[in-house]
């Protein structure tokens, strides 16, 4: 099978509310423009499409198809869908490339999330007779996980603290951040509760927003990127849906997709942690060091586009090594309540 790299990325402004509809077309058009200049390819040189969103988010069904209004109705296209974070849309096509049946492919998602109450939308994602009928929101779960972890000693209100501090400095170099600035982490102790032990800054924001990356195989990624990055390991794992039968302080999935793709030497890790602790789960499952670079944009918690958030995490990371930051990066994207589901990538130069 072929190698596989990432050859171009770009990314809507991460914002509270966008007037566009819930089929994303006013947030897809400017950024294929801009993959499309980054790479020097055309609508008719892409050999698959495949994009990520939810029905559930846009609140009618197939709304996924009116998107492709921002591809054009000619040339005919070869396109798919899958109902989740566009992370999992990039590891389709990542395959369609791998197998040889295409060479190129452009990969989007995208997530109108003020367009309804998206913690009640969340809440579809538990178990159908036991769990959502109940309507417990996602901001209550993670809550939940937080106070286990602080029970069990493994982090402090000061450690969340920390990372979102440090999420928001970051975040000023990040001109599509929706939050950005420096915290006194005393300020942030004061903060009230949102959902005790979480503060409004340990919550990543209600965010609309849309992502896009070109893939190309590798022995042609020079045509279109002086600097490609090479996606050399990916792996999707999955934990048990059913809340009270797995220790919600760590992840066995992401340390199992960790192992597989292999995380040693990385530089810089882009981690999919809507919830500040479990930026320090995730840090621990993939056995990151200090002196690896987390979240250098900012991270989801200074903005967090439904659907997009995780494939943008793999387009700033390849950014590092297009622009020669870096040579070895890793991007991590999640689904599901408390770190359900999770997907590992590994970028090489």
């Amino acid at each position: 099978m072929r190698d596989v790299a990432v050859v171009g990325f770009a990314q809507a402004p991460n914002v509270r509310s966008t007037p566009g509809t819930t089929n994303g077309v006013e947030m897809l058009v400017p950024i294929f423009a801009q993959v499309y200049e980054q790479t020097g390819l055309s609508k008719s040189d892409i050999g698959f499409w495949c994009s990520g969103s939810s029905d559930y988010l846009a609140g009618r069904a197939f709304s996924f198809i009116s998107a492709i209004d921002a591809i054009g109705a000619f040339p005919p296209i070869h396109e798919s869908h899958v109902e989740m974070d566009a992370a999992w849309a990039l590891y389709e096509a990542w395959l369609k490339i791998r197998t040889g049946e295409v060479d190129t492919a452009l990969v989007y998602g995208f997530g109108k999330s003020s367009a309804g109450q998206l913690r009640r939308v969340l809440a579809l994602q538990l178990d159908p007779y036991t769990v959502a009928p109940l309507w417990p929101d996602s901001v209550s779960i993670a809550g939940l996980q937080a106070r286990l972890g602080l029970d069990a000693g493994l982090w402090s209100e000061k450690d969340l603290a920390e990372v979102a501090a440090r999420s928001r400095a970051d975040a000023t170099r990040n001109p599509h951040a929706q939050f950005s600035g420096a915290s006194e982490i005393a300020d942030l102790l004061d903060a009230p509760y949102v959902a005790d032990p979480l503060r409004a800054h340990d919550i990543a924001p209600v965010t609309d927003g849309a992502a896009v990356i070109v893939l190309a195989a590798a022995e042609r990624a020079h045509e279109f990127a002086e600097r490609p990055a090479v996606i050399t390991g990916i792996e999707h794992r999955v934990d048990t849906p059913v809340l009270g039968a797995r220790d919600l302080t760590r992840s066995p999935s992401t340390e199992a997709a960790g192992q597989a793709v292999g995380t040693g030497d990385v530089e810089i890790a882009e981690l999919h942690a809507p919830f500040t602790h479990q930026e320090l789960i995730l840090r621990t499952a993939l056995g990151l060091g200090d002196d690896v670079r987390v979240n250098p944009s900012g991270g989801v918690l200074t903005g967090n586009p439904m659907f997009a958030a995780g494939l943008a995490r793999i387009g700033e990371a390849a950014t590092r090594i297009l622009t020669g930051q870096a040579s070895k990066v890793l991007a991590h994207a999640t689904s599901g309540p408390a770190l359900q589901q999770n997907l590992v990538t590994v970028l090489e130069a």
